[in-house]
């Protein structure tokens, strides 16, 4: 097979981007047709080749083929009148495209999300056509079908496919009424329900899914967060689904997902069913859900496959193959799974506990909180939180992967980066001016002892007479011949020690009001900021148990009054409490580090 880095070809032209472009297109263009299976190319800087100026195409193409034995100079020639225009697409012809007719303009406004002008050229389409479903069924879809051509070849991401999405349901929108007068449904490539599972409530990820399949012409049910099993095979029986798809982030999703399995098994349904989320897996999929479904169990790591695997599931040609790759793959995943064995083996609760973290409570004295007690944070400054935000995951979010900032000048996904890190911050310039979206904490210092093994007492007040609640730490139980076998109550002083302790809990939110502003988008026909406001206030609230922590450390309990840290030490943990840190330095913030409950206090050991 025959594979190439194709930007070397235009090196020599570096700092002319708009040349390089029609180079690296020219270029593929003429090699696929000769055989070239793979290229390496800055997918977000590929023009496309009919769109090239016709002047810089025949140049580029008497280099790239030889044909003339003066090309070299004539490309030099006109080289420069190309140098500052920009990407070839943004160039003073940018508007010619407004002078085409109107199936191409709208097939050219779902490519580039242009909105502008969707809905006089629906109308002229609406007025061209037999029916106005004709125009859904017509250019609308073959513009959809473009773009789904160029996200599976990675000439798009999906910021930009959502915002295709945005023009597709405009235009729909327009058209709706004209259509209900006439009665008339269209056709779709299947109907598809997606819901988040009983006990989750993350649906960011599962949201660009169903944009995704809607821009592809699958009509989507989404149930939303937290739907039990009942309500998800009531609803795929009341609405004839041709599949289901399952989504999920915390852990205990997976048992959930298994649950829903063998209830479809025991209901007799035969349908495909769709795996995905953050803890989902291959693994998980073929050996605990796969096994309790006889009907195809499909794990979709991400969006961009979502598209193809419906696609290969609702055909009747493609299916018997696709069926039998998949279990081909599933038997292999289940042999290195049973084959795998486990990286340390398991020790008795007994062992583990003599093996605890070895802290002198003699030599060391707890710190006294500044101010113990509750305290609330109503309507925190916006403008605070956004100074704390770690964007990284918030780019992982729309599937570009990446360190910010330095993801904003990535070859591959750079520009469109650039242009997600403006809409967001435009988004949170709105918040902030406002105030349609709020902030609250709440963060509380408790006197607490340990006592026993893995348990620590939690007392109503510094009589420490009566006691409000107990906590039963978990501990690991796995040999560590280098480290000891770490549980939470390690960190809280001993009762029989004398040394009175606290320890800390708090909740925050930065998205009071996001549900209503998702809303409010999807019913103006904008996924985009309708997933752009979810994504931005998920990092609100990361920036708020980052800010609230820091003022725990700083003010609250103010065992390090002078610490002086930016965000990216905050993001690497740097504060005093890190793990990396001798255990009787890390005791404080360990038990502080609590943005939900008691599982972030054992996630916060690092281990």
């Amino acid at each position: 097979m025959i594979s190439g880095g194709v930007s070397n070809v235009s090196f020599s032209f570096r700092g002319n981007n708009p040349v390089r472009e029609a180079i690296h297109a020219v270029f593929l263009y003429h090699a696929i047709k000769r055989g070239m299976d793979m290229g390496i190319v800055n997918a977000g800087q590929l023009a496309i080749y009919d769109d090239l100026p016709e002047e810089l195409r025949v140049a580029v193409e008497d280099v790239v083929l030889n044909r003339r034995d003066d090309a070299t100079e004539r490309l030099l020639d006109i080289a420069d009148n190309y140098r500052d225009s920009g990407k070839l697409e943004e160039d003073s012809s940018a508007q010619e495209w407004r002078s085409w007719p109107v199936n191409k303009r709208l097939e050219h406004a779902l490519v580039k999300g242009i909105t502008e002008f969707i809905v006089e050229d629906t109308e002229e389409a609406r007025a061209n056509a037999d029916a106005p479903l004709h125009v859904i069924e017509g250019p609308l879809m073959d513009g959809m079908n473009v773009v789904g051509d160029l996200f599976g070849e990675g000439k798009m991401f999906l910021p930009q496919v959502v915002k295709s999405a945005r023009v597709m349901k405009q235009a729909v929108a327009y058209l709706e009424p004209f259509i209900d007068a006439l009665k008339q449904e269209g056709q779709t490539n299947g109907k598809i329900l997606l819901a988040t599972v009983k006990g989750d409530v993350h649906d960011i990820g599962k949201n660009i899914v169903g944009v995704v399949l809607q821009c592809n012409n699958y009509e989507v049910i989404d149930l939303g967060v937290m739907v039990p099993t009942d309500k998800i095979l009531k609803v795929a029986r009341e609405e004839n689904v041709d599949i289901i798809g399952l989504s999920g982030l915390i852990t205990p999703s997976l048992d959930e997902m298994v649950h829903v399995a063998k209830e479809m098994e025991r209901q007799g349904f035969d349908i495909p069913l769709l795996i995905g989320g953050a803890t989902t897996s291959k693994a998980h999929t073929a050996v605990k859900i796969e096994q309790n479904y006889h009907g195809p169990v499909v794990y979709v790591p991400n969006a961009s496959r979502a598209v193809g695997v419906c696609s290969d599931l609702l055909s009747e040609t493609r299916r018997p193959a696709f069926l039998e790759k998949l279990a081909e793959d599933y038997d292999i995943v289940r042999d290195q799974h049973a084959r795998k064995k486990p990286r340390t083996a398991p020790v008795s609760l007994e062992k583990a506990r003599d093996n605890r973290v070895p802290i002198d409570w003699v030599a060391y004295t707890p710190p006294a909180p500044v101010k113990s007690g509750i305290h609330v944070f109503k309507d925190f400054p916006v403008s605070t939180l956004r100074q704390y935000i770690d964007w990284t995951p918030f780019f992982m979010t729309w599937s570009l992967s990446g360190k910010f900032p330095a993801i904003l000048d990535h070859e591959l996904v750079g520009e469109e980066a650039r242009k997600l890190y403006q809409d967001a911050n435009a988004l949170l310039d709105r918040v902030e001016a406002e105030g349609i979206m709020k902030a609250n904490g709440i963060c509380g210092l408790f006197p607490a002892n340990c006592v026993g093994h893995d348990d620590i007492e939690v007392y109503t007040d510094e009589s420490r007479s009566e006691v409000l609640t107990v906590l039963h730490g978990l501990r690991q139980q796995t040999e560590k011949p280098r480290g000891p076998n770490y549980c939470l109550s390690d960190f809280i002083a001993p009762k029989e020690s004398g040394k009175a302790d606290w320890i800390g809990a708090f909740a925050v939110t930065g998205g009071i009001g996001e549900y209503e502003l998702a809303e409010q988008f999807k019913a103006e026909g904008d996924d985009y900021n309708a997933i752009m406001i979810q994504a931005v206030a998920d990092r609100l609230a990361e920036a708020f148990a980052e800010c609230l922590h820091e003022t725990v450390r700083k003010e609250i309990w103010g065992y390090v009054p002078d610490e002086s840290l930016n965000n990216e030490d905050l993001i690497r943990e740097k504060y005093q409490g890190s793990a990396r840190l001798p255990a009787t330095r890390r005791a404080r913030s360990i038990l502080k580090r609590v943005p939900c409950g008691i599982c972030s206090m054992l996630n916060s050991l690092s281990v």
